[in-house]
């Protein structure tokens, strides 16, 4: 009977417990830095200070080094989760070798510090989601992804996320900024010009201190009154869509 007892009050316990849930509790949302362009200069001051303002915005950051920004991640990089990515990625509208002639080609791309091969990823580089890129004569040749890698390869969406790409002429164009907002992305920052390293940690780290309080306008064009233009290039700070511009992070990335 002792047994017979002891089950009873185990189930009852059982479908008593069963009727109660704990309240559900929201993970804070996750913000990412990208920093391939560590291969160049490390800069860690601005690694810590972009944490921390991120993290008095709620996020839970993560930051990759430049070892980690392959191919294979940029293709993962949806299904992560990101609210907020930030790119500090070399960048640029990306030539084309003809015999000696470089040809330029109207289109965006972020680098990998993935070594290029002409043998790696045949199909993409075929449908010209791929490209060979180099940062300069130091560094080896890399691939590099463009705007229809993003959309045909990247796996996922980008619901309500906000981008900040930190490379050179990264809003030259639309084309690498509007495949982001295709894929669910609510805004794209970037720069239209070429930009010196330097400089844009400096003016990417004003810019997110700014989007703690103030909207993607304000900030953007406070950022610019207060650093001005890239003082060698002449690059100014931009975003894409203009709708987006009224609107504070954390209404963007709901």
């Amino acid at each position: 009977m002792k047994s017979y007892w002891l089950i009873a009050l185990a189930v009852i316990g059982l479908l008593l417990s069963s009727g109660c849930s704990a309240p559900k509790v929201e993970s804070p949302p996750k913000a990412a830095i990208i920093d391939q362009l560590s291969v160049l200069r490390e800069n860690p001051e601005f690694i810590s200070r972009t944490r921390q303002s991120l993290e008095a915005m709620g996020f839970q950051v993560d930051t990759y080094t430049s070892d980690q920004v392959t191919v294979g991640f940029y293709r993962q990089l949806p299904a992560k989760g990101y609210k907020l990515i930030i790119f500090r990625v070399h960048s640029g509208i990306l030539g084309v070798r003809e015999g000696a002639e470089i040809n330029i080609t109207e289109g965006t791309w972020l680098f990998t510090s993935e070594e290029y091969s002409a043998a790696k990823y045949p199909q993409e580089q075929l449908t010209k989601q791929m490209g060979m890129a180099r940062i300069d004569a130091s560094y080896p040749w890399v691939f590099a992804i463009g705007a229809e890698f993003v959309k045909r390869s990247m796996k996922g969406k980008f619901p309500g996320t906000v981008v900040i790409a930190m490379g050179c002429s990264g809003l030259r164009l639309t084309d690498l900024a509007e495949s982001f907002v295709n894929k669910g992305a609510s805004v794209f920052v970037g720069w239209q010009a070429t930009v010196d390293l330097a400089y844009t940690d400096d003016a990417t780290l004003a810019l997110v201190q700014k989007l703690v309080q103030l909207p993607i306008k304000e900030a953007v064009s406070q950022t610019m009154a207060e650093k001005g233009p890239d003082p060698t290039w002449g690059a100014i700070l931009k975003y894409y869509p203009p709708q987006q511009g009224d609107r504070m992070v954390k209404e963007l990335i709901r």
